[in-house]
């Protein structure tokens, strides 16, 4: 087998995981489009846009010629925004061989069709979905560039593909799970960017911690209900893809959907955000794809319902609040929708 991994794109997370793969004593290349980066890390072993004053191991090279990228390589890594996942994905085919092990670990939906990054990747290389491995749970570019200890998740239902990741990626500061609910994984992932994006907007807001924690409790039980009903597993949204990435998501700024919506509830329009921001914040089309999404299948997501007007509508942040707060009084089981949970065992 061939010691070479290939990382699309050059991105935080992307560079983050080429690090981990670097690690592990293999030849990693991550790929770009942009001939100026490309460039700044082979030369200077640094990706200074994206994770300023880490210098990259001297086994990570990068090049912008897909081709390059791709040939002989033992496995692809996507980690292309999910705007433009369909995009890099056929040019990938040109170059994919069947026996290459394929990982994603891009949190998002395409908004136009709302299908998950596993099934875009899947029709654009003529493969089973089921064959890709998704890699999701709680961690932070920024930390783990820097080796800090992380844990995550990496979920197919092909388990021989599963544990070929594990053995890619686990080290001694990258410690890896696997998991066979490919789908609660995906969406777990996903979801928890709207409801960082909310936590972001009541830090920013002034609203304090015990808004902050009512809004990641509630909204864990919201991004489980559209799980559920989309066919996950509910417990994974108790593991490292669910309560896990969404713990550190909600609470870090170097969480940039917490930061937008901080930016968000201190008075900024989506367009100011999206400028002073200068990446890809992907809770935002998250936004627009899960509002589609509950519509579509009639499940109630209040705080997705409230981040879409305040986003897409110029609703003022303070006013969704206010509407959150003021819904009909519940119990908190009748609030939890109990009969998802039913509605898994029958």
């Amino acid at each position: 087998m061939s010691n070479k991994v290939t990382v699309l794109v050059a991105g935080s997370w992307g560079t983050a995981l080429a690090s981990v793969l670097a690690t592990n004593h293999l030849d990693v290349v991550l790929w770009s489009h942009n001939p100026e980066q490309v460039n700044e890390i082979n030369e200077f072993h640094t990706n200074s846009r994206y994770l300023p004053g880490i210098t990259l191991a001297t086994n990570i090279t990068a090049t912008f010629s897909m081709k390059d990228a791709v040939e002989n390589s033992s496995a692809v890594v996507l980690v292309a925004p999910s705007s433009a996942m369909r995009e890099v994905s056929a040019e990938l085919k040109k170059y994919w061989k069947k026996d290459m092990l394929v990982v994603h670990a891009t949190k998002g939906f395409e908004t136009e069709s709302l299908k998950r990054m596993s099934s875009v990747i899947s029709e654009e290389l003529s493969c089973a979905e089921g064959d890709i491995v998704v890699l999701s749970g709680p961690s932070h570019a920024e930390e783990v560039i820097k080796r800090c200890p992380t844990t995550v998740v990496v979920a197919s239902l092909n388990k021989a593909a599963a544990e070929a990741a594990q053995d890619l990626f686990m080290n001694s500061y990258f410690r890896v799970y696997t998991n066979r609910d490919m789908i609660g994984v995906e969406l777990a992932g996903a979801l928890k960017n709207i409801i960082a994006l909310g936590a972001g907007m009541s830090d920013g807001l002034g609203f304090g911690d015990n808004a902050k924690a009512a809004l990641m409790t509630r909204g864990l039980a919201e991004i489980s209900r559209i799980g559920v009903e989309l066919g996950a597993n509910p417990l994974t949204f108790s593991g490292l893809a669910g309560i896990g990435d969404l713990v550190v998501t909600a609470t870090s700024q170097h969480s940039r959907n917490w930061r937008a919506g901080s930016l968000i509830g201190k008075g900024n329009n989506l367009d100011e955000v999206l400028e002073s921001m200068g990446m890809v914040v992907e809770g935002i089309r998250t936004t627009q794809a899960a509002h589609k999404l509950s519509i579509k299948h009639g499940v109630q997501m209040p705080i997705t319902d409230q981040l879409y007007q305040v986003l897409f509508k110029e609703l003022d942040a303070r006013i969704a609040v206010e509407a959150l707060m003021g819904r009909d009084p519940k119990t908190e089981m009748e609030s939890m929708r109990q009969e998802t949970w039913e509605q898994w065992h029958t």
